[in-house]
């Protein structure tokens, strides 16, 4: 199904969904392409980013963002073609970095838009490694990580968006890198091509071994996206002093109650009183928005100096991106994974 100049495809929450999503919490609307009125701007989605968070705004629990109300059309990350434009600073044919959701068009008053230009080779990477997971990775793990040369970090989800630009910066710094991910493919990507020093295949059945022979001077740093039985093997590993970076608990995010076992809270709080360890969970615009221009300056150097690699998923059809987001949450993606919603 490709995109018209005359219908506006929209993917709408039809349900709040109790554990996994499935193919019915979400729904595939058309509607009208809106008009843009005065000091406003149609967009044209050509890119849209699928993102772990995006789990958290189907509930309405109480998070640091509202959540998405039913009906309301899912949130998310895009690149957008400027189609009209009657607000000042922006004019047809621009690309923009937008939040306009998973729809085909948008209008826009310019809030929490970023203008790319006219001319942007590999518009989607603004989703990816020049944007947000990208961003992510580097203030998570210099402000929070503070990693000094010659120590241990250990990420998890290690080929995933985020945590393969962490391992890689972690490299940049001198650092011993450990990654986990699930399946040998992935580890062995993460070697090969990431420059990983060890990755660990989280499914082993000896992974907590095979972990803790890979970190045999402790874990300075360990860059936390997915809880947990990852968790578990770190904690014990973690040096006295380490930095936990908290970004995200992905394996939890479909969880319906407490996982079953005894109650672990005080021997996990025990660990950090006696190891003195820092965790520090952080929103990424909210705590380090102001930084974005350093980061950009500083990762787009690296990409094209060859020290950063990007791996990206780019799936065709919006009707595709329910399914899409699923798997995501599985861990089925190897790279960023993005829906191309419009881009020829």
């Amino acid at each position: 199904m490709s995109q018209s100049k005359t219908t506006n495809r929209q993917i709408v929450l039809a349900e709040r969904p109790k554990g996994e999503p499935t193919q019915n919490t979400l729904k595939l609307e058309e509607n009208a392409v809106p008009t843009a009125g005065e000091n406003q701007m149609l967009l044209r989605t050509e890119y849209l980013s699928l993102d772990p968070y995006m789990r958290g705004r189907m509930s309405d629990a109480p998070s640091y963002a509202p959540p998405v109300e039913i009906g309301g059309v899912m949130v998310g990350g895009t690149v957008a073609e400027v189609v009209e434009s009657k607000l000042e600073g922006f004019s047809a044919g621009d690309y923009v970095l937008s939040f306009s959701g998973w729809q085909d068009y948008a209008v826009s008053d310019g809030t929490g838009v970023t203008k790319l230009g006219k001319e942007f080779e590999h518009r989607s990477w603004a989703l990816g490694i020049l944007g947000m997971p990208g961003f992510t990775a580097w203030a998570g793990l210099t402000k929070i990580g503070a990693p000094k040369a010659g120590e241990t970090i250990a990420v998890a989800a290690a080929t995933g968006p985020v945590g393969a630009t962490v391992g890689q910066i972690g490299k940049i710094l001198g650092c011993r890198v450990v990654g986990i991910a699930g399946g040998p493919e992935k580890c062995e990507y993460a070697v090969k091509e990431l420059g990983f020093d060890a990755c660990i295949d989280h499914k082993a059945a000896d992974f907590e071994e095979q972990l803790a022979k890979a970190s045999p001077d402790g874990i300075d740093v360990y860059f936390e996206n997915v809880g947990g039985k990852v968790l578990d093997a770190v904690i014990p590993l973690l040096n006295p002093n380490a930095r936990v970076p908290l970004c995200g608990l992905v394996s939890q995010y479909n969880a319906t109650e407490l996982p079953e076992g005894p109650d672990r809270m005080n021997w996990l709080m025990g660990q950090i009183l006696r190891k003195k360890i820092k965790v520090q969970g952080f929103i990424i615009f909210d705590d380090f928005g102001h930084l974005y221009p350093e980061f950009a300056k500083e990762m787009s150097a690296w990409v094209e100096e060859g020290k950063v690699k990007y791996r990206e998923e780019v799936i065709d059809g919006l009707e595709n991106a329910s399914a899409a987001f699923v798997g995501l949450l599985k861990g089925e993606n190897f790279g960023k994974r993005v829906i191309n919603v419009g881009s020829n």
